[in-house]
């Protein structure tokens, strides 16, 4: 039994309310930045030594100053001035877009029916149809969520199901391969905080979604369909959608890549792995991906139970943290149909006035028919959908929490405090993990800790993750490793965050805020990223002419290729030497 586990509903939702802590990260950077969407820094990597030191401890040097300035957070990330563009007719109305530059954008366009009033907590459908030319000048509304002290932002609105398209420069031959955004989080963001022309660039349609997020895309009960997937299911149907209409944009609609970010590289797990998904994407891009991380007790902060697969609970897990969070609102009776029709009835406001109940349902309940297995275990044992796939992380995952755990609130983690949450997370193995990471060989104990959750739980979860994959289909794994990458979270600046959770997001995604901030070999970086992604969603292969070679990621080798992503290296990186993933797997 892992040190520290708690039991009943209650610890289980409290390990969910902490990832919270992620979410509130990636929609406070999308929100500020703009068009970019997330935050997130890091930079370049470094030869291993002849007898590898644990990662990040030394040399020690000052945290750099990458915070850019404050922003507002607006509902319109997309940046810059445009005019109205060209009409595309859908299966359900004509759209207008607007013009950016040399791209067309196509914003809040619905892809589903409001699941709203009788429809709250039904699988999606179909949206209604238009008469006269729908305006897609605009992002349409988030989905309900609440705001943070990161992340200032907040809806009621439940008539959200909408996606955002950009479509690439001049008119192409032949159809274009489209790219699939699925945002992270699972209780606050959206898709139009992800702004799609710098990967549009290199000739892709990019599709950015909205989906139903905490208790409104997770509630569960008994006999109740789509019961904890609906998140997941409102997904589907923006795939199907993009199917059914990517000709109309110029895209090839044979020739769809889902990508996606931690709680949204979760997804991607689940979809590899969801009968539901099966043909309505071909390729597919984790990153920071959350499918088969384990979590240690503890670290998400203290008092934080373990949990092993993070993301992912029972049906029956679901339906108790329903029952626990909903208790507040007045509508627990022992019929489910009473609770559900008492449910729909209150407005979103006071749902979302419950403490946590956004938080709490940030996971997928699986066991359902929309999620029949786990999917960390269906991957294992390869029962997934065969598609290529470009999976990967950063280097120094972990630092993010630590940051915003315990220097953000001016309480650095101190040497006591380390001991502690190595005993908490390891038991009986503490003295092993603090004698591998000993906290006077890095600048600070929560340095020490950020590094052995990154390695424990991040690393050897991404690396486990590629090793299921990589015995079935095409896979390439890759490193982010920019540790100056600019910042926009509001974040001490002494604390060292190195490439840090979701770093790689400005690189791909347009920001007119990081630019400015970028180094020349900064923007080479985004440059090449962006290629590489864009080769992956065309053929299922990375390499292209002009790029740096990126051998695929095969199990049998020794090691395995791992592509290192820095502004002053691209090539090679010994992932598991790097992160001790030996030491890792000889610990209990």
């Amino acid at each position: 039994m892992r040190a520290g586990r708690e039991g009943g509903s209650a610890a289980r939702w409290r390990t969910v309310a902490a990832a919270a802590t992620l979410a509130a990260v990636l929609t406070a950077a999308s929100a500020a930045q703009g068009p970019a969407g997330a935050p997130d820094g890091s930079a370049p990597d470094r030869p291993a030594p002849d007898r590898p030191a644990p990662q990040g401890a030394a040399p020690d040097r000052p945290a750099p100053d990458r915070t850019a300035p404050d922003r507002a957070v607006t509902g319109a990330p997309y940046g810059g001035t445009g005019f109205a563009g060209e009409v595309v007719r859908t299966e359900t109305g004509p759209v207008r877009g607007v013009r950016s530059g040399e791209h067309t954008l196509f914003l809040g366009i619905p892809y589903a029916a409001p699941p709203k009033g009788a429809y709250r907590w039904t699988p999606p459908r179909p949206a209604a149809r238009w008469s006269g030319v729908r305006d897609a000048t605009k992002p349409g509304p988030l989905c309900p969520q609440v705001p943070s002290s990161y992340a200032p932002i907040a809806s009621e609105e439940e008539d959200c199901l909408v996606l955002n398209v950009t479509t690439p420069p001049g008119s192409a031959r032949r159809p274009a391969p489209v790219l699939v955004w699925i945002h992270g989080d699972g209780a606050v963001g959206g898709g139009a905080f992800f702004d799609g022309r710098r990967l549009a660039a290199q000739g892709l349609v990019v599709v950015t979604v909205n989906y139903r997020m905490g208790v409104f895309g997770g509630l569960a009960l008994p006999g109740l369909e789509g019961s904890g997937t609906f998140g997941l299911q409102d997904q589907q149907a923006a795939l199907a959608w993009v199917r059914r209409n990517a000709a109309a944009f110029g895209g090839d609609p044979g020739n769809v890549t889902v990508a996606g970010v931690s709680f949204g590289a979760a997804a991607i797990a689940g979809h590899l792995t969801s009968p539901g998904a099966r043909n309505l994407f071909d390729r597919a891009v984790m990153a920071s991906g959350e499918g088969m991380l384990d979590m240690p007790a503890g670290a998400m902060g203290p008092g934080v139970p373990g949990y092993p697969w993070y993301v992912w609970r029972t049906d029956r897990e679901m339906r108790g943290i329903t029952t626990e969070m909903t208790a507040p609102l007045g509508c627990a009776h022992r019929d489910p149909a009473r609770t559900l029709g008492c449910l729909r009835a209150l407005p979103v406001k006071r749902i979302l006035e419950v403490p946590h109940i956004m938080n709490a349902f940030q996971a997928f309940g699986y066991g359902t028919p929309a999620l029949p297995e786990l999917p960390a275990g269906a991957l294992r044992e390869g029962r997934f959908h065969r598609v290529p796939v470009l999976s990967g992380a950063t280097r120094d995952e972990h630092r993010t929490f630590v940051g915003m755990l315990y220097d953000a609130v001016g309480k650095p983690m101190t040497e006591d405090g380390y001991r502690e949450a190595l005993r908490t997370a390891f038991g009986r193995n503490a003295e092993r993990v603090r004698a591998a990471y000993p906290s006077d060989a890095f600048p600070s104990p929560g340095l020490a800790w950020a590094t052995v959750v990154t390695d424990r739980m991040w690393a050897r979860g991404t690396e486990a993750q590629n090793r299921a994959l990589g015995r079935h289909v095409p896979t390439y794994a890759y490193e982010f490793a920019d540790r100056d990458a600019p910042m926009f979270l509001p974040l001490p600046g002494g604390f060292d965050f190195g490439a840090y959770h979701a770093g790689d997001l400005s690189y791909l995604f347009e920001d007119e805020k990081a630019e400015p901030l970028f180094t020349p070999a900064q923007r080479e970086l985004a440059a090449t990223m962006t290629a590489y992604w864009a080769a992956f969603a065309r053929s299922g292969d990375p390499n292209a002419p002009g790029l740096p070679r990126w051998t695929p990621y095969r199990p049998g080798d020794r090691p395995p290729y791992t592509q290192s992503l820095a502004p002053d290296r691209i090539g090679p990186v010994d992932y598991h030497r790097e992160h001790r993933l030996g030491f890792w797997s000889r610990l209990p």
